[in-house]
């Protein structure tokens, strides 16, 4: 099952040659004989052997060149051999390439710092980890130990990770074959316009009967017995699903009053993504725990935390965490974070964001909604868009079903395969495409990648049937 398709496969026939063994260069070879690929069948996947990339673009050993409107996992927000990112890395590697996570260094320390003052209100220690899987897990263990309770609610639509208790927390068909799975997480239907659960007709309707079944859902599972709620503060994976306004103030509310700790987990709407450093600031709220990774150094080097109110972080001031990792605050990863942190601050890269989505992104989703039926909505935020493709838009039938994989996905892999054609590399998942290009892409290349995006929905609206 491959509930995301991202794309790992080329999106083009392969030639006899390219399914020639003594064709296919070393790379190739020792990739296909000792490589299992993540939500892969290594039987099946052909994958693309990148050989380099720089800014916006990534190239294949061919020299094929694809304009990266996925930055790969979402992550590469500042785009991809940074100059001074990959100095940074240099330079520390010179200095102090590893140290156990017992010890102080600088390189930790600094990011520490910086990453606490860029978060909102007390959040003001971090704990690191290699990833965002690992964060979600050590921020839902924080919570139950901060609260003494063991429950963990979270949306039906999210994804939190792939480690044992971050897939049992996520509500996507991806933690299906891992199921049964860790023991206490309950689930909610979270805000969704376009496809409301609670029939709403407007925006502030969807806010209120959202809030109204998370309360009725608090209820039945025993309030007291909730240690957090654990939601995506812009849903990444499952749809970029933007909360309408209140929705989050609400669920703060609502843990406020019930002695609840509140997770955003901000591993891919975080560091700018949303034209915010948390996407959460949009919405002024604070919560207890943020997880983060991805953008906090742009996958240079594999980093992730958990960043803490005082409140959480008190529990731990005379007791031991009971947690930990060999690589935590990793210096290599934190002197990248410090540097990439520096670059957001040098090039404006937030505000660029929110500038991007509202002059370039938006205007130009908008225009291809009108021109093409298969667009049944398209919405975001800062350089953080979906565009949702329907068979009827009066019905608002999906292009392909739920989970759809082999024939039924058929559309949307053909879809994809136009845009690659074109030399788009997309993030194509379920019925969407998102649109997630590096924060620093050349506005020229964007306009360019959007009309090839434009090009490519003409195969989309081939199966439109409505």
């Amino acid at each position: 099952m491959r509930d995301i398709r991202i794309d790992s496969a080329s999106g083009d026939t392969a030639s006899g040659a390219d399914r020639d063994e003594p064709a296919r260069s070393a790379a190739r070879r020792s990739d296909r004989r000792h490589v299992l690929h993540s939500w892969s069948s290594h039987g099946t996947l052909e994958p693309v052997v990148v050989a380099g990339a720089e800014g916006a673009h990534f190239w294949d050993e061919n020299g094929r060149r694809w304009l990266d409107f996925s930055s790969q996992l979402v992550n590469v927000n500042v785009g991809h051999r940074h100059p001074a990112l990959i100095a940074a890395i240099k330079a520390q590697a010179e200095k102090l390439c590893t140290v156990a996570p017992y010890h102080a260094n600088e390189a930790t320390s600094e990011a520490a710092r910086l990453i606490a003052e860029l978060a909102p209100g007390d959040l003001n220690r971090v704990f690191f980890t290699n990833g965002g899987a690992e964060a979600v897990e050590n921020a839902i263990r924080m919570a139950r130990l901060h609260t003494g309770r063991h429950k963990i609610l979270t949306a039906y639509r999210s994804y939190h990770g792939a480690t044992a208790g971050a897939i049992a927390a996520s509500g996507d068909p991806r933690r299906w074959p891992s199921e049964p799975g860790a023991v206490g997480v309950a689930r909610f239907w979270g805000p969704y316009p376009y496809r409301s659960a609670f029939h709403a007709g407007s925006a502030q309707e969807e806010c209120e009967r959202a809030l109204a079944h998370l309360a009725d859902t608090l209820m039945v599972e025993g309030a007291h017995t909730v240690a957090a709620i654990l939601l995506e503060t812009v849903v990444g994976g499952n749809g970029i699903l933007v909360p309408p306004d209140g929705y989050l103030q609400g669920v703060r509310a609502l843990c406020e009053a019930h002695g609840i700790a509140m997770i955003a987990d901000e591993v891919m709407a975080g560091f700018g993504r949303c034209g915010e450093w948390f996407a959460i600031d949009r919405w002024k709220v604070v919560p207890d725990l943020i997880t983060f990774a991805k953008g906090v150094n742009s996958g240079y080097v594999p980093l992730g935390g958990v960043i803490m109110s005082d409140a959480i972080a008190a529990s731990f001031a005379s007791r031991a965490y009971p947690g930990g990792l060999t690589y935590s605050g990793h210096p290599l990863a934190c002197a990248a974070a410090v540097a990439c942190i520096g670059i957001y601050r040098e090039e404006n890269l937030i505000a660029r964001a929110r500038s991007l989505g509202d002059e370039i992104i938006a205007p130009a989703l908008q225009a291809m909604q009108a021109r093409h039926p298969s667009v049944g909505d398209v919405r975001g935020l800062g350089a953080f868009w979906a565009i949702e493709l329907v068979r009827d838009r009066a019905t608002r039938e999906p292009l392909v079903p739920f989970n759809a994989s082999g024939a039924a996905d058929a559309p949307m892999a053909a879809f994809a395969a136009a845009c690659k054609q074109r030399g788009l590399w997309p993030f194509v998942v379920s019925n969407r495409l998102h649109i997630v290009p590096p924060l620093t892409i050349d506005e020229q290349a964007l306009r360019d990648g959007l009309s090839i995006v434009d090009e490519a929905l003409h195969v989309a609206d081939r199966y439109y049937a409505g």
